[in-house]
């Protein structure tokens, strides 16, 4: 019996489909069907039940399955480490991600990678949350990224970010002057909140309700990126995590202001199989994440005001364009930024970004492309033809972007 055979078979398994392991594994359809109806001939039993849609496995099937699918791995584990005995680190490395992870953190930190080992390949897959645990727990990716991380039986997860939160709201609304708030000071006010079955949901209320403080909510969202139109339309304030606003408070759409309570943060977290064999790019991987995690990156707060006119006038080192935003890189008293905005900003190529307690960003480079809903939508997105921090002629390896759910 070839191995190859059994990895078809598992292929076949956890994609759920023929057609999708058949191209896996460059054979067709009916290739694949007949690996599995020798494998039935050769071990006397049935391992799939194909009478229902989509199919499931027999009992037999979950047994044969299992061991097949620890085999498989140890086998791949094995080739991989003895290639690369002599070699660099080679390989392909899957992260299945939420989007507002994947799309802010993970595009720099996987061409960075990539610049590093260039043999390796970075494949990126954006999903629902709990598809995220259900894609690891199944095979089918290596790394799994989400927020309010946990652990399961099956699978480990590694803390690896904690994403500082802030009061979120339009330049027009009457907090928008101020440079810092307590949590009694949301009280009354209309929120643009997240919906009541989300993690995030659960762990602003728990904080508001700790601290006594009632909120009325006035629209909800399954995703940051509708939440945050609606807030720049002066429906209600909200709070978010810093990375995924930067790009509205550069544009001035936005006012973050810092909030005087440390239990508001977003932690992000890796996840992997627990007693799964991994190749040498895995391990490297898993440890580039949690080294990319522990650097220090920091958002600097550049004052600005507004003027009747409609003008910035600095508080800090720096000029205006007169245009509303501030022009170069002013350098702010770093000594008054929030502690907890004092983390989690710095993008590729070691850029600072600055951001304006008032909503004004003299910088935007990197800044999130937002969170979409979590419907069934599919987009393709070819990073390699992003600018890499090395020269992109000396990459081998590529980062392919393939099928995204949308949301938080």
């Amino acid at each position: 019996m070839q191995l190859k055979s059994l990895k078809i078979f598992c292929d076949v398994v956890h994609r759920r489909s023929f057609s999708r392991a058949a191209d896996e594994n460059g054979i067709s359809q009916s290739g694949a069907s007949q690996v599995v109806n020798q494998l039935e001939g050769r071990l006397g039993v049935k391992l799939l039940d194909r009478s229902k849609r989509p199919f499931s496995l027999t009992p037999e099937g979950e047994i044969y399955y299992d061991g097949c699918r620890k085999l498989v791995e140890r086998y791949s584990a094995l080739e991989e480490e003895v290639r690369t005995l002599h070699d660099e680190v080679a390989g392909r490395v899957r992260v299945a991600s939420i989007y507002s992870v994947g799309l802010h953190h993970m595009s720099r930190i996987a061409q960075d990678f990539m610049a590093q080992y260039p043999k390796t390949n970075v494949k990126l897959e954006y999903l629902h949350p709990h598809r995220v645990y259900e894609a690891v727990d199944r095979d089918q990716a290596d790394v799994g990224l989400v927020s309010y991380p946990r652990s399961t039986r099956t699978l480990k997860s590694i803390a690896w970010r904690v994403e500082p939160m802030v009061l979120v709201c339009a330049p027009q609304h009457r907090l928008a002057g101020r440079e810092r708030l307590a949590l009694e000071d949301l009280a009354g006010e209309k929120i643009v909140g997240f919906n009541s079955d989300l993690t995030i949901r659960h762990e602003i209320d728990r904080v508001l309700q700790k601290n006594r403080v009632e909120v009325r909510v006035a629209l909800e969202f399954d995703n940051i990126e509708t939440l945050k139109r609606a807030i720049e339309i002066d429906s209600g304030i909200g709070i978010l995590p810093v990375p995924t606003i930067l790009r509205e408070v550069a544009a001035g759409t936005l006012v973050a202001i810092p909030l005087d309570n440390e239990e508001l943060v977003r932690p992000l977290g890796i996840l992997h199989r627990r007693g799964r064999e991994m190749g040498p790019a895995v391990r490297r991987f898993i440890d580039f994440l949690g080294e990319s995690g522990d650097k220090p990156e920091q958002v600097v707060i550049v004052k600005t005001e507004q003027s009747a006119a409609g003008s910035v006038s600095q508080r800090a080192d720096g000029n205006s364009n007169g245009q509303g935003k501030p022009s170069g890189v002013a350098r702010g008293d770093e000594s008054s930024a929030h502690p907890l905005l004092e983390k989690q900003a710095t993008e590729k190529h070691g850029t600072e970004i600055h951001v304006t307690e008032n909503g004004h960003h003299p910088a935007t480079a990197g800044a999130s492309q937002g969170d979409q809903a979590d419907g069934e939508s599919r987009t393709d997105i070819d990073l390699a033809n992003t600018e890499l921090a090395s020269d992109p002629s000396s990459i081998e390896g590529s980062i392919s972007m393939c099928r995204t759910d949308f949301v938080i």
